[in-house]
């Protein structure tokens, strides 16, 4: 099967175990979760999430990933939470997301956080009670991956992230007793990155080979790819935000360089942005290489995450 179709079968897969993922709830909110969760997007985590479960057992196909479904579909909760609220008026202030106005422009803000606020209380839901299974070795992998997800998406992960990223914003004006906004250097910025990108891209990597049944070896060769492929989605990003048109994005193109926030291209120019991308390409394939594994589709998406042009 080629990449395109492998990645096709794998995101409509995900997108049929979404629709099953929001509970009985009020109608107001509900319309408002839905909204936002079954909008489309590029479904990347999930289908990391189920591509590392596959490699650990070398083998592919739904028998192959079915323990990671929940995972796949508690990070795209996740993940689509963090869109809500980083498109709010008090963060990002940004009215298109997924080529469609954003949560609060149809729902109004207080409902776009209250979708936001029920996505990620769900997501930890359905972590803790999927898939259902007496056996204890599942309860272990089901409590490793929550908590490889809870931490990642936490405040020293991606909220972490996020609030340096505000904390940044020449826009966001600071309290006078509010401590000093971070000097955005290098490190800086691939600290902030690590955090508020990198962080739930690597929970996806390593929850779906924990339900995988992934061993001390393979965990710490996924882990090395993880980060140097969170890293790339984000200079990729960034280059894109320069070049890319909102109607292919998906999301305002431009908006990072029209509000002075810090980004690889800002800090390093294009050229120089391509480069550190094509370092993490290369180092994430060489975490692969020997690793314990079948890392061939894990290196497909690394390669299409920097290729790619949406």
């Amino acid at each position: 099967m080629s990449l395109p179709a492998y990645l096709d079968e794998r995101r409509q897969a995900v997108e049929t175990a979404l629709t099953t993922c929001i509970p009985d709830a009020p109608p107001v909110i509900v319309d408002a979760m839905r909204y936002s969760l079954l909008g489309g997007g590029k479904r990347l985590r999930p289908v990391l999430a189920l591509s590392a479960c596959e490699a650990v057992q070398r083998r592919e196909g739904p028998d192959a990933w079915a323990m990671a479904m929940p995972v796949a579909c508690a990070v795209e909760m996740i993940h689509t939470y963090s869109l809500i609220h980083d498109d709010l008026p008090a963060m990002d202030d940004d009215s298109l997301r997924r080529g469609r106005p954003t949560s609060h422009v149809v729902h109004g803000e207080g409902m776009a956080i209250l979708a936001g606020d029920g996505l990620q209380a769900e997501a930890f839901a359905l972590l803790a009670r999927e898939p259902v299974s007496d056996d204890p070795r599942i309860a272990v992998r089901k409590l490793a991956a929550l908590q490889t997800m809870a931490e990642a998406a936490g405040a020293a992960g991606m909220v972490g992230g996020q609030a340096l990223d505000l904390a940044a914003d020449p826009k966001h004006a600071r309290p006078q007793q509010a401590p000093p906004a971070p000097v955005m250097d290098a490190q800086a910025l691939a600290d902030m990155h690590a955090r508020k990108t990198g962080a739930l891209i690597r929970a996806s990597v390593i929850a779906g080979a924990i339900m995988g049944g992934a061993t001390d070896p393979a965990l710490a060769a996924l882990d090395r790819y993880a980060r140097e492929i969170g890293l790339a989605f984000q200079i990729v990003d960034d280059i894109l935000d320069v070049e890319g048109a909102s109607a292919d994005l998906g999301k305002t193109a431009g908006k990072d360089a029209a509000s002075g926030k810090p980004t690889y291209v800002g800090l390093y120019g294009l050229d120089r942005s391509r480069e550190l991308a094509a370092g993490c390409l290369h180092r994430a394939e060489a975490a692969l290489a020997d690793a314990p594994l079948d890392g061939a589709r894990l290196a497909g998406i690394a390669r299409w995450i920097v290729d790619r042009r949406t």
